[in-house]
Formats: structure tokens, sequence, C-alpha cells
């Protein structure tokens, strides 16, 4: 997960804190300590980690708020200074024909994320094209069509041409076909006069509609320099960073981004084309807080399914329908969003489960299992599972089909039987609207806590 050890500090704060028959000084001294620590190890600016701290000490002590208990006001203050810190949410909101220019420095990952916002936004029905303007790294013209071709859209290159603007100029009939176009830039050691002089050119050719800072989160605090300079000299309108996952210091680039008021609109979470995600502050911290994020769930199955099979699911949710048939296709989705313990820090009530690698492994395997059973069942078994339960014969002979255990087979349909429970309570249908709120994360952690088995 992304600031795992965050995750953990601020989760085990809250839990003595919920935990705690009192409130008292050496409760809030020990708290303090554990939170200071972590958001130092995550490279948050000392003087915000001091302000919070603060903060926390001082309502500790402030005895005129009435009406809501001490640990309520701490666990509230806790989210809300996190959230400050982070900063405000701001979409990236495209009209019917736009213009992305992305700019950034060496090892940023720009040509690697273009792929991966065309692939993006591909899946929500645009027609996107990618054009190489990076004439200075070598191979960067291979790159840019060897990710365009991943990502299935349209890339435009001259591998000879060293002029950017003439390479504008031969593709700027055909780009005008598509209506989002992203523009690879040449990056450089550092922001220095020979890259803001190219990069101002090709913008006043273009005129694009969005210029796109690209950061690495491992840069830390450094973020809030660099940020600064391309803002005062190219007028970036957000930013996005990458390789959020590989790092314990992102919220460095976090924190840095919110103090230079330059909004992030995605974070790169994986080497994969579809590991990326728009920022949702409150979603974040709602993972940092253990209570799962499944709007950012959902974002994955979007981007792992077909438009079809997404219209399919919908329908039958709402239609309160979900039969083994629907829980095969997930099955299916899942293999493609990546590993499994990244999307178990997204399911409210999993998100801080301390689970062995060879355990996620297991699960994965187990999951190849259960395919394969609802393979060998008959369609009318597959549409009502019901009748698999109530005949340990049907049990024993998809079991022997299928080259699983009889137990495997009644521990998936305890599976099905827990998640049609689940789409029966209104919660699915909720989330699928994307107005899966943080109560109805946490009323769902406890709902299902302890109850999904590995």
């Amino acid at each position: 997960m992304v600031l795992e050890k965050l995750s953990q500090a601020i989760t085990q704060s809250v839990r003595k804190i919920t935990n705690a028959i009192f409130v008292d000084k050496k409760l809030i001294d020990e708290i303090i300590k554990e939170i200071q620590r972590s958001l130092i190890e995550a490279d948050v600016n000392v003087e915000l980690v001091f302000e919070l701290s603060q903060k926390i000490r001082n309502l500790a002590i402030d005895e005129s708020i009435k009406g809501i208990e001490k640990k309520e006001q701490l666990i509230k203050l806790i989210h809300d200074q996190i959230r400050l810190i982070i900063g405000e949410k701001k979409e990236l909101k495209l009209e019917k024909k736009e213009t992305m220019l992305f700019l950034g420095l060496y090892g940023s990952g720009k040509t690697t994320t273009i792929a991966k916002i065309g692939f993006y936004y591909a899946k929500r029905g645009r027609k996107v094209c990618c054009l190489g303007l990076d004439t200075q790294r070598p191979a960067a013209m291979d790159q840019l069509e060897q990710m365009a071709k991943k990502a299935n859209i349209a890339s435009f290159i001259d591998k000879k041409e060293k002029n950017p603007i003439k390479i504008y100029e031969t593709y700027k009939k055909e780009i005008e076909d598509y209506d989002l176009i992203l523009v690879d830039t040449a990056g450089r050691d550092g922001l220095n006069k020979d890259l803001i002089k190219e990069i101002s050119l090709i913008e006043k050719k273009l005129k694009p509609s969005h210029r796109i800072l690209i950061m690495p989160a491992d840069i830390g605090q450094a973020a809030k320099t660099q940020a600064r300079e391309f803002q005062k000299a190219l007028s970036i309108d957000g930013v996005i960073i990458t390789r959020m996952d590989g790092t314990a210091k992102a919220g460095g680039a976090l924190t840095a981004c919110a103090e230079t008021h330059a909004p992030v609109f995605f974070i790169g979470t994986g080497e994969k084309i579809h590991e990326i995600e728009t920022f949702d502050p409150e979603s974040f911290i709602s993972r940092l807080l253990g209570l799962g994020d499944l709007n950012a769930l959902l974002e994955k199955v979007k981007l792992a399914t077909d438009e079809n099979q997404q219209k399919r699911i919908e329908e039958r949710l709402k239609e309160g329908k979900f039969t083994l048939l629907d829980l095969y296709s997930q099955l299916e989705s899942v293999n493609k969003m990546g590993s499994f313990d990244k999307l178990m820090g997204m399911i409210p009530g999993l998100g801080q489960a301390k689970i062995p690698e060879s355990m996620m492994v297991k699960q994965e395997e187990k999951m190849k299992h259960w395919k394969s059973a609802i393979s060998s069942m008959t369609e009318e078994e597959i549409e009502n599972p019901e009748l698999i339960e109530k005949q340990t014969s049907r049990i024993a002979r998809i079991a022997h089909g299928s080259g699983t255990t009889t137990g495997e087979i009644r521990e998936l349909l305890k599976q099905y039987k827990m998640l049609n429970n689940m789409i029966h309570s209104g919660m699915a249908e909720k989330a699928s609207q994307g107005n899966f709120s943080q109560q109805d994360m946490m009323k769902m952690a406890k709902k299902f806590r302890g109850k999904i088995k590995l």
C-alpha cells in the first residue's frame, strides 16, 4: 500500500484513542510521538508536523468543547489535519477537444505516465493520441511508440527530426482528428534556461489547454522547489505524482504540492498500464486510516473490464442480482487489476490486515481454483448456487471435474453468499454510483470484519 508505515502508525494511534478509558496527558504524548515519527519518516515538512502536534495537544487540554466525546474530537482532528496538509481535491476537467502538455525532468516518468493517461481516458470513450516532441533523450520516441501500443492509442513520432516544432507541423492536420492529444516533451537534469526556452516555444505554438508537471514521489520535499519553479516559469495547471507505490517518503511530495498550491490530479501506483488513480484526498486518507477506498477499487474495475461488461455488471447490481457467473467475471477482472495486496488495501476492513506474502500467493491460487470450479458447473448451478449448497453430490461432482476439493467448493459458496448479502444491503449500488461515503466505509468495515477468509 502507498505510505504503508504512515498508515499503520495513524491507524494504531486512532485505535489507542478508541480503546482508551480516559484521554489523559500520557496517552496524548504517546499519540503525538507516534504521529510525529511516522509523518517525519514519510518526509512531511517538520513545521507542518509540529503544527499538527500542537493542535492535538491544545485540543486535549481544551475543556470548553461540549457535547462531543474527547475521543471523537481527537480522531476527527487527526483526520482533518492530515486532510489539510495533503491538500484539496481538484479534478482535471476536460472539454470536447483538449491538448495536454506534459513537463518534467529526466527520470520523472513522463512517457509512461502519458501512456497511462491515454489508456485511462480511452477507456472512458475519448479518441486519444500522443505526440512525441522529446528530441533530446535517446530512444524517447521508441519508448513512446511502445507504450502507446500497450495503451492501444495512436502515436505520432519522428525518430530523425531534432526540431520539435517541425515534428508538430508535420502531424498538425492528422492529430486534429483526435479529441485528446497528449504531448511528450524533453526533460533535463534541472530546470535550466534551455529547457524553459524549448518548452515555452512548444507551448506558444501548440497552445495546450493543460500543462501537467510529472514528478516522482521519491524526491520528497524537493517537490516544493520543483513545483514552484515550474509554476513560475510555465504556469502549470497541476501535477501527476509517479512511483507512489515504491517509496515511504511520498508524503513529502504530496504535502509539498499542497503548500505550493499545485493540485495533484493523478498518482501512479505501479508499473502496469492501468496502475494510475485520480487523486482524491478524502479517499486517500480513508486508506491511511484503514477504512479502504471502494471508489478507487471501482475505478480499477472500470479500467480492467470492457464497456459491455461494465454495463452488464451495473445493470445486475441495480436489479440486486449476483450469480456465480458474475463472480467469475469479477475474478477475471481482478487478474487484470494488479497484485492482490493492493486490492486488499482498498477494501474496508482489510486495508490494515497484516497478511504474509505467502498467504497472498495462496489466495491468488485459490482464486484460480474457484474459476475452475465455476467452469465445471452447469448453467442452472451458476444461476442458482443455492442448489449446490443443498446437495453434497453436486459439490463432489464439481470438485472432481475441476480438480479441486469439496472444501474449496464450500468456501467459494460461502464467499459468494457474503458478497450477495452485501449487494442486497444496498452497499454495492451506492459504491457503483460513486456515492460511497466515509461513513459507509466504516459501516462496511464493521459488518464484514473477520468474515472475508483468506
